[in-house]
């Protein structure tokens, strides 16, 4: 493990440790707490950036996650990680100074805040340095995720609640898809890790997956960066606060997909389609974005636009710049990767301008509470420090010099000039085309740019308009667009100061072998070219911007909305509802509220699946020559369950259908004792105990049960459908047993529990080490079993309310029916005594599992056994006073000392979930094992117990 890891770990921390900062500091901002996480971050991958050295990866490291499908946690920071890791921590420490002083203590819900926010942030550094897809892909997921929580956090409105799931919907969507295309390299390639994939590309290009791979790998990337026609979630996302619009939709989250396209281009670069998508979506999203937002009033919706624009831009000079690949080895390579340079000098660019101009909306919103344009006007006056910041801003995203905007748009001129040279696409008609569509969407930059900045700032004031008095935001929440603007003057008036630190790291890291060994990519940035065809471009894009701007009022064409009947937003609209209607009408087909139709559904499938299943396979032909005989005891231990479980339906009431269920599961516990498997002879005891202990508890608030006229026709029918199931299951488990296909793998653990393990009873060794994973997300099953019973009792019905509304004197009334307990003196006494073997001999069980019968599972449902006979007893209150733990947590804390048990290894550089064990003597107990299996199996003992416990006070509804 490299600190690399590490680094990526430290978002997540702070996510854990801001509700505890907001409740242990409650008059202190909770942002102050987080600010040093990404402060930190930013100056430790500043450190790495003089060891880059020309593009080559300076920090890696493998942490083993599943090496059996090839999935390990390896991270790999080159010149691409580092610039995108840049971004996300130094404007993140920007944005949380900024939402320090934008989101107010006292109202906002900050815990949850910083929470969403550092989680985000992790999963952005994880995703930018991963080199593993499927962690890259884990990562990603986890930015939509964290993404849709932040976009909604103010929940309590409506669009805030419909532009986080669009967000979500459509780019989980493009996730899926992604992951779907790498699942298509790793068939081919035999790898998921990118450094691989980049060195066997060659041979993948005639593979028959590899177009389907690229085209889904590509959705993925364009739904994330709001490429046309996807981008209609980012304008709704806007709904989010400025802090979040400001960190996610200008510098971080919009830039994956430019990332993953930058990342994979050296994979797919050689696919000529490669450069015509990427490119071809890019322009045609820069040109409609730019158009769509001078039709804006809203200063955060023309941001959006904007921004979806400007990363159609940066999209399409990377699509240019792969045309480089097809050169390789020749001088035309580095001259068509100037594309790939102007994308990548854009991109920093593009986070310094946008990100300031957002938090001048934020600004803007939070002094005057309103962002609409067409109420504001004349606040140069009263807010000169955010005009200065607004017009750097603007005029470096319109691209005037002398700022950073001007540099990187010139580039991107003399790209979509140059390219029209190449004779990859017949560039007759493009190499027009392509430089047209650029000169005019970047006509539209101009003019929107200026509305954003004079529109707001000059002109009459409208103070009536407003819904406060307007004046200058306070120190700290304009220090971080200044640092911004200032950088946007530092990169426009030096701009060499990133070119061979930052940007040709970044181009080699994109391009790796398109030059010759010890050979580096010239990167020469200049304020000024001399009078070339790129500056008359830029003169021609003020002049004509100039003129539609003072037109802008007047022109329809310029402010009118663009579609009134027809649009994208409709369409997904009318999309999502059709789907809503169309899987009503199947649901309502089968959902009938009968509880006996869905079972029958549920068994019918079982019996014709499976049925279908063994005939294929032949699997009625069973061997039974290798049966054991039936012995005598045997014999009525099965005559005893059969008995027991016809009688099932013929009992008069519930309680005797609960004690013959019982008895069968007792028939099945006798079978384990003869033979011979104490673990799973113990485990069926105690599970049957507490299961009929629920049953009571779950039908003791059930009317009492009546006798109804049953017609034979649904008899038979239920008759036919239980014997169809049987006789299936009776088939799976004689096929299973007595014609196994491949040699048992019990003789693997019983040769190696001990040896590799270091425990003899087998059974807990596969569950805690050999198969930890399965027995972690068993629990993590049940602990959500156990929460949504909980929150199924707890809602709250009429009955519910008369209880609450009862008055002080029946209450004692209500306890007694809602809380069932024995006023047996006997069973109170013996149970005094009974209580404190069980506890003792569950610790017993915990401890002495490894190598005797037991573990913690058995333990626990022992525990759970003494404490569900303490309730029967004396009532639930005396269990909450004799142990005032909140099993709902307990459950928590199982589940997460199981985690971090797995996680330990990961300090050791070994898988997850690896166990150690050794021989240790301690004074007065002389030699003892210690295995680090017993702290996993602690967090099992510990959900089994919280699991169990909540369920049963739930059930028992003891107020």
């Amino acid at each position: 493990m490299v600190f690399l890891h590490f680094a990526i770990m430290i978002p997540f921390l702070f996510a854990v440790l801001s509700p505890i900062m907001k409740k242990a500091a409650p008059k202190v901002h909770t942002g102050w707490f987080m600010l040093p996480a990404p402060a930190v971050l930013f100056a430790y991958m500043l450190s790495l950036v003089p060891g880059l050295n020309g593009g080559g990866g300076i920090v890696q490291g493998s942490l083993a996650w599943m090496p059996s499908l090839g999935v390990s946690f390896d991270v790999y920071a080159d010149g691409l990680g580092i610039l995108f890791s840049l971004l996300i921590t130094g404007i993140g420490t920007l944005v949380i100074l900024y939402s320090i002083y934008y989101l107010d203590r006292t109202k906002e819900k900050l815990e949850h805040f910083y929470v969403y926010l550092m989680l985000f942030m992790g999963a952005m550094l994880g995703l930018v340095l991963s080199d593993n897809l499927m962690v890259l892909y884990g990562f990603w997921e986890l930015t939509s995720i964290s993404s849709f929580l932040l976009i909604a956090f103010w929940q309590e409105r409506e669009r805030s609640r419909y532009g986080a799931m669009k967000s979500m919907v459509i780019t989980v969507a493009g996730g899926l898809a992604m992951f779907a295309g790498f699942l298509m390299l790793y068939v081919m390639a035999g790898t998921f890790s990118i450094r691989e994939l980049i060195e066997v590309a060659p041979t993948l290009l005639n593979e028959g997956l590899f177009l389907p791979a690229m085209l889904l790998v590509l959705l993925g990337a364009f739904t994330k960066s709001a490429q046309f026609p996807f981008h209609i979630w980012l304008p709704d996302a806007m709904e989010a606060p400025t802090p979040v619009s400001a960190y996610l939709h200008s510098a971080t989250m919009v830039k994956a997909g430019i990332y993953l396209v930058a990342r994979l281009s050296p994979v797919f670069a050689m696919e000529e389609l490669w450069l015509w998508l990427v490119t071809g979506f890019g322009l045609l999203t820069l040109i409609y974005a730019s158009y769509r937002a001078l039709k804006q009033t809203d200063l955060k919706a023309m941001l959006a636009f904007s921004t979806v624009s400007q990363l159609g831009l940066i999209m399409s000079l990377f699509g240019l710049g792969s045309a480089s690949v097809f050169y390789a080895g020749t001088d035309q390579a580095s001259f068509y990767s100037k594309a790939t340079l102007a994308a990548i000098f854009h991109l920093i660019n593009h986070a310094t301008f946008k990100g300031a101009l957002f938090m001048t909306a934020g600004i803007v919103d939070h002094e005057t509470g309103t962002r609409d344009i067409r109420k504001l006007g004349g606040l140069m006056s009263l807010m000169p420090i955010t005009f200065t910041i607004a017009v750097i801003g603007s005029f470096s995203m319109a691209g005037i010099p002398p700022f950073n905007g001007f540099l990187s748009k010139e580039m991107f001129f003399t790209s979509v000039l140059n390219i029209k040279d190449s004779d990859l696409l017949g560039m007759d008609l493009w190499g027009l085309l392509i430089p047209a569509i650029a000169w005019t969407a970047s006509v539209f930059t101009f003019v929107y740019s200026m509305l954003f900045v004079f529109r707001t700032f000059g002109g009459q004031r409208k103070t009536e308009e407003l819904a406060k008095q307007p004046h200058e935001a306070p120190l700290g929440m304009l220090l971080p667009p200044v640092v911004l603007a200032s950088l946007v003057i530092l990169f426009g008036l030096y701009p060499n100061l990133l070119s061979y630190t930052i940007i040709e790291p970044a181009m080699a890291a994109v391009h790796p072998g398109l030059l010759g060994a010890g050979e580096r990519f010239m990167v020469s940035i200049h304020l000024w070219h001399g009078f070339n065809a790129e500056l008359f471009m830029t003169i021609g894009v003020a002049a004509l911007g100039i003129v539609l701007f003072r037109m802008h009022e007047k022109s329809a064409v310029l402010n009118a909305p663009l579609f009134s009947r027809v649009s994208l937003n409709r369409a997904y609209d009318g999309g999502l509802k059709g789907l809503d209607r169309v899987s009503r009408r199947i649901t309502k087909l089968y959902m009938t509220g009968s509880i006996r139709q869905y079972l029958i559904y549920i068994f019918l499938f079982l019996v014709a699946s499976i049925g279908w299943t063994l005939y294929g396979e032949g699997a009625f032909l069973i061997d039974t020559t290798g049966f054991a005989e039936m012995s005598f005891y045997e014999g009525i231990i099965i005559v005893a369950l059969i008995l027991s479980a016809i009688a099932v339906p013929f009992a008069t009431s519930r309680l005797m259908a609960i004690i013959l269920t019982g008895v069968a599961g007792y028939m099945v516990t006798l079978f384990f004792v003869i033979f011979r498997a104490p673990d799973l002879a113990l485990t069926q005891m105690i599970v049957e105990t507490v299961s009929v202990a629920l049953f009571l508890l779950c039908f003791y608030h059930l009317p009492k049960l009546k006798k109804e006229v049953v017609k034979l026709r649904l008899k038979l029918w239920n008759m036919l459908i239980a014997v169809s199931v049987g006789a299936v299951m009776t088939l799976v488990a004689l096929s299973a047993s007595g014609s196994p296909s491949f040699e048992s793998i019990s003789h693997y653990f019983l040769e190696n529990s001990y040896k590799l393990a270091g425990g003899k009873n087998v059974v807990n060794v596969i569950l805690v080490d050999f198969r930890g994973f399965d027995t972690l997300l068993e629990i993590v099953v049940l602990g959500i079993a156990s929460l949504g019973i909980y929150a199924l009792i707890r809602i709250r019905l009429k009955g519910d309310e008369e209880e609450l509304a009862a008055p002080p004197g029946a209450m004692k009334l209500l306890h007694t029916v809602y809380g069932p307990r024995s006023n047996d003196v006997i069973l109170r006494t013996v149970s005094k005594l009974a209580i404190v073997i069980i506890m003792c001999f569950s610790l017993y069980l915990f401890y002495m599992g490894h190598h005797h019968p037991g573990g913690g599972f058995i333990g626990a449902l022992m525990a759970s056994s003494a404490l569900l006979l303490m309730a029967m007893a004396f009532g639930m209150d005396k269990v909450r006073r004799v142990v005032p733990i909140d099993f709902r947590r307990l459950t928590a804390v199982g589940i997460l000392v199981a985690l971090l048990t797995g996680m330990g290894s990961f300090l050791f550089d070994a898988p997850f979930l690896s166990h150690t064990f050794d021989y240790f003597d301690i004074p007065l107990l002389g030699e003892l094992e210690l295995a680090t299996a017993t702290l996993f199996d602690l967090g099992v003992y510990l959900t089994v117990i919280g699991v169990t416990m909540t369920i049963i006070f739930s059930i028992g509804r003891d107020r």
